[in-house]
């Protein structure tokens, strides 16, 4: 399932990739943090950092786990979109989630 998300993203295809996540959703599949990785990661590339921000916050709210290539992409997305806000908003929260990088 990540796959397909994956080569969305890969292909810049970040809308087909959103279609995807949600017909999943539709579907009652379990999600996990490589799922989410790749649709943030394919919204990012999009330029669609608000939507990656917003699966971002998904994530926790779906009690998912984020890990460092989460906050990577996440963090990415909003460079990309020029919202150094948002990077810095996002970092803060990193070091306050006391995420092991060396793992």
């Amino acid at each position: 399932l990540s796959t397909a998300i994956s080569a969305c993203e890969k292909a810049g295809e970040w809308e087909t990739a959103l279609q995807l996540f949600s017909a999943l959703a539709l579907r009652r599949v379990e999600f996990d943090t490589i799922i989410f990785n790749a649709t943030i990661s394919a919204c990012g590339k999009g330029s669609k950092w608000e939507t990656a921000c917003s699966f971002f916050t998904k994530m926790a709210q779906w009690v998912v786990e984020i890990d460092a290539v989460t906050w990577s992409t996440a963090i990415s997305a909003c460079e990309k979109g020029g919202k150094w806000e948002q990077v810095l908003q996002l970092l803060s929260k990193m070091v306050q989630s006391k995420l092991d990088l060396r793992a």
